[in-house]
């Protein structure tokens, strides 16, 4: 199994499949491109040797994987903003229709005004929470300069912390499925709690 992962991290494909992953998701959330980054950063780490205990050699490797889902991540978040952006009316009154995007371009627009970004963050984290918020920040023309930055640092946070399961579940439990699942369930722990801790942040 170590053999069979660690050759997944041989190949630059690797790079371009997560970055593809990433970036569409904010179009299609069911995509698992959470399982994928982690599973990518065992792979990297089954790579390296850092599975058996031993001090990793090839740290650019876990840098590039991180550096490629975030970018991708920030780039998805753009793309879907600059097109709800344009989206007009009729995009307007699919949001109007729905409670819960009300609810969230309210919440995204108070976080903003006030110069703050953590909902934004915190929704990188949650299920579905990056489609809405980059949709629900260009459908209410927020400025970019407002909340690309934010996007940034989401993607960044959830790209950093994605390969550090993937990478350090491997150095603790070997690069093995088990090790995988823990990373999942972790990343979808994580997930459940930044939606909870949506849902409770207050409306403005």
């Amino acid at each position: 199994m170590l053999e069979s992962v660690g050759s997944l991290a041989a190949g630059p494909w690797i790079y371009a499949v997560v970055a593809v992953s990433v970036l569409l998701d904010v179009f299609l959330p069911v995509l698992p491109s959470g399982v994928l980054v982690i599973t990518a950063g065992t792979a990297a780490a089954a790579g390296t040797g850092a599975a058996a205990g031993q001090v990793p050699q090839e740290v650019p490797d876990i840098l590039a994987l991180i550096l490629s889902a975030a970018t991708a991540s920030v780039l998805g978040d753009l793309v879907a903003y600059r097109l709800a952006w344009r989206g007009g009316e009729r995009l307007d009154r699919a949001i109007a229709r729905s409670r819960r995007l009300t609810t969230a371009q309210e919440r995204l627009g108070d976080a903003l005004a006030r110069g703050g970004g953590a909902l934004v963050v915190l929704a990188r984290f949650a299920p579905a929470g990056r489609s809405v918020v980059s949709f629900c920040a260009g459908a209410a023309h927020r400025r970019a300069r407002d909340f690309l930055p934010w996007s940034a640092l989401a993607g960044l946070s959830w790209a950093a912390y994605s390969v550090a399961l993937g990478y350090y579940g491997a150095q603790w439990l070997g690069a093995t499925w088990l090790a995988t699942g823990v990373s999942v369930a972790a990343l979808f722990g994580a997930g459940a709690a930044a939606g909870f801790l949506v849902r409770r942040a207050p409306a403005s």
